[in-house]
């Protein structure tokens, strides 16, 4: 008989500090409207099965089985799916924490783990046990959660940053986030006080303060970002655009992203070769 012994030594790893907040599994069945939006939490999203792209604002990545994306708080991002190879992921919410890449200073990250099936599990016990709930699941799912953020580390040589310090304030990112979800409807000043109970012009100081911009023009931006979108990848006429981005009037829109883009919507569409269907 032969007896290996391995003693167990303290080492000196700094606390972690972060929460799971939230683990869900989604698979894109032809019904997403792939929105860039924002969270003031940090996103793991692990790609299971099927190919597309990862789109970081202005910025997109190929995507594929393996691919860990990490998401940093405030963010803009979305997933678009390939033709015919529709997206399977994980997503895990976590508070406390985000990662640092000395080669990417931006803060958003991917990375792949096609070989270390350990991953991988770490997400399906995690949603085993919240979709289960039994005695000490919570727990349990903070442990891996842990156990998930060492490897990641180890395997990437990330650096682990609290972002406490960062966050803005619970009325700024409720607003932040409303905005990001609903810009297609008719949102004033008075929508964002009455969500928020806020003061209005202490309102739009503080979100200016956070964002740089004010509710409205942060507004504005989404829905020119969004139209641009459906400009480069949609035959939508300029109504429809004006219409599902929630500007007042085809007009209006015109105007608007003239004097934010220099050209009309339709000129930017045929600098991005789609098919023309309307005349400037």
């Amino acid at each position: 008989m032969s007896n290996r012994h391995y003693p167990v030594k303290e080492t000196d790893i700094r606390k972690l500090n972060s929460k799971l907040l939230s683990i869900s599994y989604a698979k894109d069945e032809g019904d997403w409207t792939n929105i860039l939006h924002t969270h003031h939490f940090t996103e793991l999203l692990l790609v299971v099965d099927g190919k597309g792209s990862f789109l970081f604002g202005t910025e997109n990545h190929p995507i594929k089985p393996g691919d860990l994306v990490i998401i940093p708080p405030y963010t803009e991002h979305t997933e678009q799916s390939s033709k015919d190879t529709p997206l399977e992921y994980y997503v895990l919410g976590i508070d406390g924490i985000s990662f640092m890449d000395s080669a990417n200073p931006t803060g958003q990250i991917l990375c792949n783990f096609k070989n270390d099936p350990s991953i991988l599990e770490l997400f399906r016990q995690m949603l085993f046990e919240i979709r289960t709930l039994q005695y000490g699941s919570e727990a349990i799912c903070q442990h891996l959660l842990e156990i998930l953020i060492l490897k990641i580390i180890r395997t990437w040589k990330l650096v682990p940053v609290p972002i406490s310090s960062i966050k803005m304030t619970k009325e700024c990112m409720q607003i932040k986030e409303y905005l990001d979800t609903n810009y297609a409807q008719h949102i004033t000043l008075d929508t964002l006080t009455a969500l928020t109970h806020m003061n209005k012009y202490y309102m739009v100081h503080s979100f200016t303060k956070y964002t740089g911009l004010s509710p409205i023009q942060y507004l504005n931006q989404q829905r020119l970002k969004t139209a641009c979108r459906l400009l480069e990848s949609f035959n939508y006429s300029i109504a429809q655009i004006s219409s599902l981005t929630g500007f007042s009037s085809q007009s209006y829109f015109t105007q608007t992203f003239r004097k934010a883009y220099g050209m009309t919507p339709i000129k930017y569409r045929q600098t991005r070769s789609l098919p023309k269907k309307e005349k400037d």
